[in-house]
């Protein structure tokens, strides 16, 4: 039976909820279980073996996200929970604390709960923080009826509020923090090819009319700056030698390319950039932009960037 204390503290829409994990025998990692490989005891990043070591060093990746569930479609920018999992498994281990500055609807939570990680999101909309809420219940009451018999006990923390203020909370000796932010102000861009269908579906257009909002500022370079600045405080909070995974592409805007995984890499140089993995998708419907006139490719990868706190 799973125990969970979840409150609502009005400062910050805080919720904190501690609940028992329960580790599957598939989940427990065993010498030549499913050809994995090996497991080592002197492995102190992750609980990979080697075999699952080395397929994760292959510098890009395909992966097509599942569906997204009604509750989570009304987000315009949704995180993939296959997406979050892939990177939480390689740098972290089973009750380390992951944090996401930028959480949405959840996905880095419901991923840290998958994998029996604790987690730390925060979030400024309101609206998506309630939706993370519901899903952490909904996730709990799923796992109520689990029989396994190893258990362990984790913690999720969920906070309303701007990722501005994240040295408030005092935390410290965060494991591991992986993002994806607002790809600047592309939802707002006049004829972004997206808006028309979830327009005609009632999903929203824009993250919020909040103006602390990081996907309303106008000007790229503030953008960049107001970016950056969240990020040199989750480098406080995080352990020395832990990581940062920034998922983020290049934009593409009034014919022009705006290149914001190379500019947020020099923004970053209190961090340690130590590789990027591209991340493909090979089942994107294609578009035949610019045919007879101009190059306009379809833009179907991500550049997952892998920062390290030294």
């Amino acid at each position: 039976m799973l125990h969970s204390n979840l409150k609502n503290i009005e400062l910050n829409q805080r919720l904190d909820c501690n609940f028992d994990y329960h580790i599957t025998e598939e989940s427990k990692l065993k010498d030549g279980d499913r050809n994995l490989g090996k497991y080592h005891e002197f492995n102190k990043l992750n609980d990979l073996t080697s075999k699952e070591w080395l397929k994760f060093q292959k510098s890009w990746f395909i992966l097509n996200p599942k569906p997204r569930t009604k509750n989570v479609l009304l987000h315009p920018a949704k995180f993939p929970e296959e997406l979050v999992e892939y990177f939480i498994r390689f740098f972290t281990k089973r009750g380390d604390t992951v944090l996401d500055p930028m959480i949405g609807t959840g996905s880095s939570i419901i991923s840290s709960m998958n994998t029996g990680r604790n987690s730390i999101g925060i979030e400024l909309s309101k609206k998506y923080t309630k939706i993370t809420e519901n899903r952490i219940r909904e996730r709990i009451n799923n796992l109520e009826n689990r029989k396994d018999s190893n258990i362990k006990k984790i913690n999720i923390k969920l906070y309303n509020g701007d990722s501005r203020n994240l040295e408030q909370l005092k935390m410290h000796d965060i494991d591991y923090c992986i993002t994806s932010p607002p790809y600047w102000n592309m939802l707002r861009v006049k004829g972004f090819e997206t808006q028309k269908m979830r327009k005609d579906n009632n999903l929203d257009l824009y993250y919020s009319d909040n103006e602390k909002d990081l996907g309303n500022i106008d000007e790229y370079e503030i953008f960049l700056e107001e970016l950056s600045d969240i990020y040199l405080k989750v480098h406080n909070v995080l352990k020395t030698g832990g990581y940062l995974t920034v998922i983020v592409k290049n934009i593409k805007k009034n014919g022009k390319i705006f290149p914001l995984a190379w500019d947020l890499v020099n923004k970053l140089k209190f961090f340690t950039l130590k590789d990027e993995k591209i991340w493909c998708q090979d089942n994107v419907k294609l578009a035949p932009y610019g045919y007879g006139y101009s190059w306009v490719s379809n833009t179907v990868h991500h550049y997952c960037l892998i920062f390290k706190k030294e």
